[in-house]
């Protein structure tokens, strides 16, 4: 359970939220797993969202794809599916609130004609004479950002000092990712999410934008990256394999082992669902 700002608590409700660039491998695994296993320890929903929103980046059929694969490894999700595609209505609205409250800028600059590090606010106050808005950004407000991470531990970040105002809107007209996923988020009231480690950055960012749109932001648990011999994330970008669904549950072990635990002896998907489960909730205090 999750408390809301009141301090009552709110009924557990995770979600797993792979973008259809491809198959899912042997890296996204570790998040399905750790999102799946966190909700049903719980007792509460697992949702799937699809999160196309940069569609220059889809691949036609990868969705079908993915749930196919996790429904082949005994992932099932409780509600039926949405698509960032089909969402776009309730990002305008949000857009048209913040803009409201002039809460967003247009801005002008290339990536080229911006230093390392945060955004330094060259278009806060106003686009330069003879240029054109490009894309949308946010206005930070100073101040420290803090959160417990549920792996990671106590974090924070001055997202003002160390990020700058972030886009929401890129130039392109794509909604960008943090934009789109507080809003989910909100929308499916998410009140936890587990992840990967290479969006524990991300966090502070989405953690403000939330509170500014009156968004209850969700715990969060940010588990490790598996990485290639050449000690990189292993992604669709570097060429990863897709999912081994011949011995599903020899798959969904070298997951389990990736996240620390120890291979489990089980030989059929039901018993190792049961096991992982239980051993989840005994490592992660879920009463």
């Amino acid at each position: 359970m999750a408390l809301d700002t009141q301090g009552s608590r709110r009924p557990y409700t995770g979600r797993f939220a792979p973008s259809p660039t491809g198959p899912l491998h042997d890296g996204s695994l570790l998040a399905a797993m750790g999102s799946f296993l966190d909700a049903r320890a719980h007792g509460g929903k697992w949702l799937l969202r699809i999160e196309d929103i940069d569609t220059q980046r889809v691949v036609p059929g990868a969705d079908r794809i993915i749930m196919g694969q996790l429904h082949a490894l005994g992932m099932h999700w409780d509600q039926a599916p949405v698509w960032q595609s089909q969402r776009l209505k309730l990002y305008q609205n949000a857009f048209d609130h913040l803009l409201a409250r002039q809460l967003v800028y247009g801005c002008a600059c290339t990536r080229q004609e911006l230093p390392l590090g945060a955004y330094p606010g060259t278009c806060r106050n106003g686009i330069p004479a003879g240029r054109e808005a490009r894309a949308w950004r946010f206005k930070v407000p100073a101040g420290l950002e803090t959160f417990e991470d549920r792996w990671q531990g106590a974090q924070h970040q001055d997202v003002a000092a160390e990020v700058g105002d972030f886009i929401i809107k890129r130039a392109d007209g794509i909604w960008a990712y943090q934009m789109a996923v507080v809003i989910d988020d909100g929308d499916q009231r998410i009140t936890d999410i587990v992840r990967g480690t290479d969006l524990l950055d991300s966090t502070a960012r989405q953690q403000v934008l939330a509170r500014h749109l009156g968004i209850i932001y969700p715990r969060v648990m940010h588990v490790p990256l598996l990485l290639d011999d050449s000690g990189r994330k292993l992604s669709k970008q570097n060429h990863a394999t897709a999912l081994d669904l011949a011995n599903p549950v020899r798959t969904l072990n070298k997951a389990w082992q990736a996240l620390g635990f120890n291979a489990m002896p089980e030989t059929d998907l039901k018993s190792f669902w049961y096991s992982a489960q239980a051993q989840w909730a005994r490592r992660f205090s879920v009463l």
